[in-house]
C-alpha cells in the first residue's frame, strides 16, 4: 500500500481508503432508502479488518449511514487505535416525521460530534466534515463556528467538506477564497469528472481531497448490464433506472476494452484513474465484504497518458451526458 499526504496536515494517508456507506446497511428516510440493502455485520467486522491488515489506514463514514450503525461497527472494531484515521460526516438527520432534515445549526453540529464519538469510541476524529452543505448553510457561519470550536476543544483534529455531487465549485469557492478547513471530499470518476479543472486550484491550498464515488455506485465494475435491477431497500433503485444502465452498457464499452488492454478489472481500471491525478489524497470505494477488498487493493498499473486522455475525451464527448441523465434522480 502506498500513502499520501493530506494537505496540509501530518496525516498520512492510504492511497485506498475504506468507504462505509455500505456496511451501515439497510436504512429508510421516509420511503426513500438511504443505504446499500442488507448487509452481514459479521462480513463487515472482517472487511474493516482485512482492509487494515493490508495497509489500508483511512476510513471514511458518516452518521447517516445506517443511522449511525456504519460508525458502530467502526468504533466497534477499532475504537482509539492510534494507526487507524477515521473520517465522518455531519448534517443529515431524520426529522420528526422521518423525513431527511438537513441541519448545519451550531447546537447539532456539537451534539452529531459528541454522538459520533461515543459510537466510534474515539476521544478525537481524525477528519470531520459537513455533509454536502450548501451556499446557504456556510454563509450562516454557525457551522463554521462550529467546527472550529471543536477543532480548539480536540474533539476533533481537521475539519472539512463534502462537496455535493453535481455542482461542487460554489462551496469549494467559499473555502478556497477564506482559506478554511483542512480538505475537500469530492466526486471523482471515469463518469463523473466535474471536479476535474478545479483540482490544481485545490491542491495550490494545500487541502486534502478524498475522491468518493470512483466506481460510480459500481457501474464502473463491469457487473451491471440494462436488465440488472436492485431492491428496494437499496438507493441504486431509483438512480439506476433501465434508461441509465442502458445508455451506461453502450457508453462504457470502450472502458472494458481498456481494462482488457491492461489485464485488468474495470473497477481496478476505475481507481487507477482517480489515483492518477497527483492532487488526489486518497480514493474511497465501498467496501462491504473480504472479496470486495482484496479487489479494490489488487496491485494498479498506471494509466500511460494517451489513455488518460482518451477516457476523459470520452467524458467531454459522451459520458457527460449520462451524467446529466442521472443527476435528475439525485
Amino acid at each position: 500500500m502506498n500513502y499520501r499526504r493530506f494537505g496540509n496536515t501530518e496525516i498520512r494517508v492510504s492511497e485506498i481508503g475504506f468507504g462505509a456507506w455500505a456496511i451501515g446497511g439497510p436504512a429508510y428516510a421516509g420511503d426513500l432508502a438511504i443505504g446499500w440493502g442488507k448487509t452481514d455485520d459479521p462480513a463487515s467486522i472482517k472487511a474493516l479488518k482485512i482492509a487494515f491488515e493490508h495497509g489500508i489506514n483511512f476510513y471514511d463514514t458518516a452518521d447517516f449511514y445506517g443511522l449511525g450503525h456504519s460508525e458502530e461497527l467502526i468504533g466497534r472494531v477499532f475504537g482509539n487505535h492510534p494507526e487507524v484515521i477515521i473520517a465522518t460526516k455531519a448534517g443529515h438527520r431524520l426529522n420528526e416525521t422521518g423525513e431527511i432534515q438537513f441541519d448545519y445549526t451550531y447546537d447539532y453540529l456539537i451534539h452529531a460530534c459528541t454522538q459520533s464519538l461515543q459510537r466510534l469510541k474515539r476521544e478525537t476524529i481524525d477528519y470531520f466534515q459537513l455533509h454536502t452543505a450548501r451556499i446557504a448553510d456556510l454563509e450562516k457561519g454557525e457551522c463554521i463556528r462550529a467546527m472550529e470550536d471543536l477543532q480548539k476543544e480536540g474533539k476533533i483534529r481537521y475539519w472539512g467538506i463534502s462537496l455535493n455531487t453535481y455542482d461542487p465549485a460554489p462551496e469549494l469557492e467559499f473555502f478556497t477564497s477564506r482559506r478554511i478547513g483542512n480538505g475537500f471530499q469530492v466526486v471523482l470518476s471515469i463518469i463523473n469528472q466535474r471536479i476535474v479543472p478545479s483540482l490544481p486550484e485545490i491542491s495550490d491550498n494545500q487541502y486534502g481531497i478524498i475522491a468518493r464515488m470512483p466506481l460510480q455506485f459500481g457501474l464502473l465494475t463491469g457487473k451491471f448490464d440494462r436488465n440488472s435491477r436492485f431492491g428496494e431497500d437499496d438507493h441504486r433503485s431509483t438512480r439506476l433506472n433501465p434508461e441509465i444502465l442502458a445508455q451506461a452498457e453502450e457508453y462504457l464499452l470502450p472502458v472494458w476494452q481498456m481494462a482488457k488492454k491492461y489485464e485488468t478489472t474495470p473497477g481496478a481500471l476505475a481507481l487507477r484513474f482517480d489515483l492518477s491525478f497527483r492532487e488526489v489524497s486518497t480514493v474511497i470505494p465501498g467496501m462491504r465484504n473480504e472479496k470486495q477488498v482484496m479487489q479494490n487493493i489488487a496491485d494498479l498499473e498506471k494509466i500511460n497518458d494517451h489513455d488518460m486522455l482518451f477516457l476523459k475525451t470520452l467524458y467531454h464527448d459522451k459520458l457527460s451526458t449520462l451524467l446529466s441523465e442521472m443527476q435528475k434522480f439525485g
